[in-house]
């Protein structure tokens, strides 16, 4: 199992995926947006979407988990 973290302070702009999704290395998972740009968070290896741990509008910290991934 992996954990998708934050890597910059910021606001959720959009939520692309959902418990039990299967996704490949690369899919835009989360589009987070810091100092007006969209920063694309994407899965890291192919598997499936464990957990997704933020919501649309939440706010985010550096180190802050996003997304729970599995097998």
């Amino acid at each position: 199992m992996s954990e998708i973290l934050a890597d910059c302070v910021g606001t959720v702009w959009k939520v692309l995926s959902a418990p039990g999704d299967r996704v490949s290395e690369g899919d835009v998972l989360i589009i987070l947006e810091s100092m007006k740009m969209e920063i694309p968070i994407e899965a890291e290896e192919d598997g499936v979407v464990v957990s997704v741990h933020v919501a649309e509008g939440a706010q985010v910290d550096d180190g802050d988990l996003l997304v729970r991934m599995g097998e």
